[in-house]
């Protein structure tokens, strides 16, 4: 077996890439992303000793959680790049140790090996890299349990990175990426020290999205409901994709009079819900769907493609030469945008000029789309939905938050949206929206019958307007509403989602398409049996589950 990875919901036969990704990346990326893994959790060792000390190092912070990001499915397939992390992560590591014995610190002994191992030459990552990662672990439920904690602490390190880059910080949620990554190498922990780890995680994931929140709102304003253009202009045109609002910002700023229009595409989509972006008159829509349709929409688009953020696939080389990256995203052969120095925005002069020669995006659909149901706009209006409910108006909402994806077994959400009773309302974020987003589903009494909250990590808004509703009915369980949970998943960002739900008290949370190939018979017995977790069958069954009959 040349590598092993099975972090998301696409990985091969639902059990494991073996060969090549199914997201795109090779077997060396695969393994040089376990081996950065590796080293990460050498480093946390030394950080949870150090934070004991009083030492802490923020740059090391930094360097694993943007590292965390790195590793995140569709984010990076470039080899080159992750040399460069796994050097500078095995210099880090020696300079923490370091602190530690001048600070009067003693280094263990027989400490994991992460901690102690080195290199120097890419030869000595592949051997070491082949040889570190899922498979390490011998015991079937305790590696289930490691991954289920590291790809909730990668997803935990996505919307971490969003909010550090608006600068809010949270020292707390650093302090448990590191003990939660040096955890998964103590292998005198019994399955129920993990799974108190993997609920911990839970918590941490509810405060890193409300971090997020707040850095959002606080820089950009609240969501307001919004009507998104979906159709194109004469002009000719930049597409942005990823979660980073950063980056759009500084994007449209530079755009600004320069006779470049600004689209947004995939998980962008909520950006034009905040107040700030809406001064910008170049800033004029959304373009195409979710991610995975990117290799066609990306071509019809006809200039620059912006990625900030994973969503990523492997680009054709009829746009490769118009596509730029940043951040922790990065292709080999694809042009990327360095990072800020100094406190100066971003420079993105090259795609402006490239811009300005393209022809303008070739119109794939026209109309409109309505969104921007965050928290704030949901409870603005909670007495008329509290009344909705109570006259019987609205018998259920349906939470179908989470992914897009390729799978042609995807379409049930579409399908299940479709048959939904007039009387019920969904509640969604993130990219899954795409699946039903754009279908005439009317509204009950004024309130739209899909209240789209934002992208993935807006799901904390979903989860804010079930508590606050809970409050409202005077309930003592969040499960006594009349919610149901029909949620799709494609990578790590939904796992931090899901066990911040978990966390919430949230039970009977469907999962689909499939469940996670990562979940052992046992580990997953262990969800049913204490959370009500479960999976998908087929439209009509379900429908008729959730709704009693």
């Amino acid at each position: 077996m040349s590598m092993f990875c099975y972090q998301c919901q696409e990985t091969a036969k639902g059990t494991g890439c073996s060969i090549k990704g199914v997201c795109g990346k090779t077997e060396a990326v695969a393994n040089l992303q376990d081996l950065l893994v590796f080293v990460l959790k050498g480093i946390s060792i030394y950080a949870v000793q150090a934070r004991e000390l009083g030492i802490v190092r923020q740059d090391i912070d930094q360097f694993i959680m943007e590292s965390l990001f790195a590793t995140i499915t569709n984010a990076n397939f470039d080899k080159a790049r992750f040399v460069e992390l796994i050097r500078k992560g095995l210099s880090l590591r020696e300079e923490m140790k370091q602190e530690i014995l001048k600070a009067g610190g003693v280094i263990p002994a027989n400490l994991h090996e992460s901690a102690t191992w080195t290199a120097a030459t890419v030869e000595e990552f592949e051997q070491k890299a082949a040889k570190v990662g899922v498979l390490a672990t011998e015991n079937q439920d305790v590696r289930s349990l490691r991954e289920l904690l590291t790809y909730g602490l990668k997803g935990m390190a996505a919307y971490l990175e969003h909010a550090v880059t608006l600068g809010y910080h949270d020292p707390s949620i650093f302090g448990f990426m590191e003990k939660g990554l040096a955890a998964v190498t103590n292998d005198s922990l019994s399955a129920d020290e993990l799974v108190a780890l993997v609920l911990e995680a839970g918590k941490y994931g509810v405060e890193v999205m409300a971090l997020l929140d707040k850095a959002n709102t606080s820089t950009y304003g609240t969501p307001e409901v919004t009507k998104v253009n979906i159709g194109v202009r004469n002009n000719p045109g930049i597409l942005i994709s990823g979660h980073d609002l950063k980056d759009l910002e500084e994007l449209l700023k530079q755009t600004e009079g320069t006779g470049v229009d600004v689209y947004t595409h995939g998980e962008m989509l909520p950006a034009h819900y905040y107040p700030a972006f809406k001064k910008y008159p170049h800033f004029v829509g959304n373009y195409g769907n979710a991610w995975w349709k990117q290799d066609k929409e990306f071509d019809s688009f006809n200039g620059p493609i912006f990625l900030t953020t994973n969503c990523l696939i492997p680009p054709k080389d009829s746009y490769k030469g118009r596509l730029f990256t940043t951040g922790v995203v990065g292709y080999e052969g694809v042009q990327h945008i360095p990072e800020r120095k100094n406190g100066q925005a971003k420079d993105f002069s090259a795609l402006i000029e490239l811009a300005k020669k393209c022809p303008a995006p070739t119109e794939i659909e026209t109309g409109e789309i309505v969104g921007g149901f965050a928290h704030d706009q949901i409870l603005a209006v909670a007495d008329k939905v509290v009344e909705a409910v109570k006259s019987g108006a609205i018998k259920r909402f349906f939470v179908m938050a989470g992914c897009d994806g390729r799978m042609k077994s995807r379409d049930y959400y579409t399908e299940f949206a479709k048959v939904l009773p007039a009387d019920t309302v969904i509640l969604t974020a993130g990219c899954a929206k795409y699946k039903y987003n754009k279908l005439d589903l009317g509204d009950i009494g004024g309130i739209p019958r899909v209240l789209d909250a934002g992208q993935c990590n807006d799901s904390y808004s979903l989860a804010v307007t079930a508590l606050k509703l809970k409050e409202v009915f005077g309930l003592e369980d969040i499960n006594d509403l009349p919610i149901s949970y029909n949620i799709a998943w494609y990578e790590q960002k939904a796992v931090i989602v899901l066990l911040a739900l978990l966390h919430l008290g949230v039970k009977n949370i469907h999962l689909g398409p499939t469940l996670p190939g990562f979940l052992s018979p046992n580990v997953a017995k262990v969800l049913v049996e204490n959370f009500g977790i479960g999976g998908i069958t087929n439209v009509e069954d379900d429908l008729k589950m959730f709704m009693g009959a």
